[in-house]
């Protein structure tokens, strides 16, 4: 086939011969608890036969880290002895609770299929909680039995852990594995719509929820990576066969209690036998640059944040970086300034860069720019992805039409079964055919989506409505400002004024009163911060690298 002068056109066609009437993809429409709407026909309903099915990859790497390298057989061996010693020691069955507190290692991904061979629920605890936070999620998630790591372990000692059976990911781990090595449990006999995952929002802006994944969601997650593969081959001519392993490399740098880690990463890549190289520890720029070069990384989805740091370092280029054909940007917004810096200023950027929109309670990306999206339309993040239906409503509900601001909804596959426990979140947030409920609020421009910031967080001044997003990408764009945030404080009179906290750049001496100006000769009055705190010392973030917005930062 001949590509035509404008992609678009082979594109639909594409799209349209992968997911039409008896193709590999081919899209229907289905009974979702209760809604219509598209799916895949042929995909995988239980995740545990994900691991059964990795065996044929083997002996091809599936985990790298800097000092051990996992194979899908080792995995799939590891991952069955577990579950082995979980079902026949702990009583783990179908729908219980198995957590982990742990950083990022090879053991965590061992415990999670070990608990979804099971059909249990894997509940990810954010490593880098702190006591009242990790009693919440124990006493909120329950389980049966948690895994930790050596220095949470230590923690757990004098926290409340419930009737949870803590074990080392250490010692306990490796011993039970070498116990009930070659045992195998029985499988799970598991519904789509049966839960397979509890993982925590961010709680950038109040409490953590416990966002409840299916086994369908987490399918439909490997279906669409599937398709994504399907449309890379097609792209470059060659032909996508199933079953076919991918020599795709895949970057983990955020921790893998989040959906970019855990959906999107480790478990697509059990199902097209890539391997994932594993960022330990702490983000550090120049390890991850290296570990790219060395292990050839072709895949990264990358929170802003991290980008931001790349674009900090003066000699990027000494960095083997041409291996990388997807860049992607994920978990929270990034300015169209940072993504145009992105594009030019790193020598992979202008034909890899993806910018993404990913919550927690979809489990995988709602929309996607291409990196040809970035060049026409740099504020956009993209189309609404296979399967996801998209609308902007008003605060009723309403349907609003294109160029209409208001709170982004979806409903697909994808989305979560709910909170759990906490029926009354899961009403406000999920309409009874549903509809997700983002708490976004958007505009739709020309088929793409466009974000404008967190109705929470909106500033509400004298009536107006100030979207802090706003005010931090024009004050994102002076050169003295390493990174900002903008949020609301009560004002007396004007119900609230809008407040700015400013990281300078090292070495800068900009005051105040320069960036009012700067600000106010480019935004309305009333969105000009009135209230200003600089600072040298970078915003606090949680784990997936947002900013933390819950309470006042600490500032000099």
């Amino acid at each position: 086939m001949s590509v035509p002068p404008d992609d678009n056109p082979y594109f639909d066609q594409l799209v349209s011969r992968l997911t039409g009437p008896g193709s590999e993809f081919e899209i229907v429409v289905e009974d979702v608890l209760g809604a219509r709407m598209p799916v895949m026909r042929h995909r995988d309903r239980a995740v545990a036969d994900l691991l059964s099915q990795s065996l044929a990859w083997g002996d091809r790497e599936y985990l790298v880290t800097p000092s051990r390298r996992v194979t899908f057989a080792r995995q799939a061996h590891d991952a069955y002895a577990l579950a082995a010693a979980l079902y026949d020691r702990y009583g783990v069955r179908v729908g219980e609770r198995v957590a982990i507190l742990a950083a990022n290692r090879p053991e965590w991904v061992t415990a999670f299929w070990a608990t979804q061979a099971l059909g249990g629920i894997t509940v990810g605890l954010n490593p880098w909680w702190v006591r009242p936070e990790l009693e919440f999620g124990i006493d909120n998630s329950r389980p049966r039995v948690l895994f930790a790591d050596e220095p949470r372990a230590e923690d757990l000692a004098t926290t409340d852990t419930g009737d949870a059976v803590v074990l080392s990911l250490e010692h306990d781990l490796p011993r039970l594995i070498e116990e009930y090595s070659g045992a195998q449990p029985p499988p799970p006999r598991v519904d789509e719509d049966d839960p397979a995952v509890l993982l925590y929002t961010s709680g950038t802006s109040g409490d953590p929820k416990g966002a409840l994944h299916s086994q369908r969601n987490l399918l439909a997650v490997v279906g669409y990576h599937r398709y994504l593969d399907a449309i890379t081959s097609a792209w470059t001519g060659e032909k996508y066969v199933r079953g076919v392993p991918s020599d795709d490399r895949h970057m983990l740098t955020s921790a893998l209690c989040h959906i970019t880690s855990l959906h999107n990463t480790i478990v697509p890549r059990l199902a097209t036998g890539s391997a994932v190289v594993m960022n330990q520890g702490w983000f550090g720029v120049e390890s991850v640059l290296e570990a790219i070069e060395a292990e050839q990384v072709t895949h990264w989805n990358a929170v802003p944040s991290m980008a931001a740091r790349m674009l900090e370092i003066d000699d990027v280029e000494r960095y083997d970086l041409t291996s990388l054909i997807r860049f992607t940007l994920s978990s929270e917004p990034s300015t169209p300034e940072l993504k145009q810096r992105i594009r030019k200023e790193l020598p992979f950027g202008r034909q890899t860069v993806v910018d993404s929109y990913t919550i927690t309670e979809c489990s995988a990306s709602i929309s996607v720019a291409t990196p040809m999206e970035l060049e026409t339309h740099p504020g956009t993040v993209g189309q609404p992805v296979i399967t996801v239906s998209l609308e902007i409503r008003d605060r009723d509900g309403g349907w609003l039409p294109d160029g209409c601001v208001g709170e982004v909804c979806v409903r697909s596959p994808f989305v979560m079964l709910g909170y759990w426990r906490d029926d009354a979140a899961t009403a406000e947030t999920i309409t009874a055919d549903r509809w997700l409920r983002t708490g976004d609020i958007g505009v739709v421009e020309d088929g793409r989506l466009r974000l404008l910031g967190r109705r929470a967080d909106m500033v509400e001044q004298n009536g107006e409505h100030i979207f802090p997003s706003e005010v931090e990408r024009v004050l994102a764009g002076h050169p003295d400002v390493r990174e900002c945030m903008v949020t609301g404080v009560p004002h007396p009179e004007w119900g609230e004024e809008v407040c700015a906290v400013v990281v300078l750049v090292p070495g800068a001496d900009t005051g105040s009163e320069e960036l009012l100006a700067y600000v106010a000769e480019r935004l309305a009055y009333f969105k000009v911060p009135t209230q200003w705190h600089l600072t040298r010392n970078l915003l606090r973030r949680n784990a997936t690298g947002k900013i933390v917005r819950r309470r006042p930062p600490d500032v000099p």
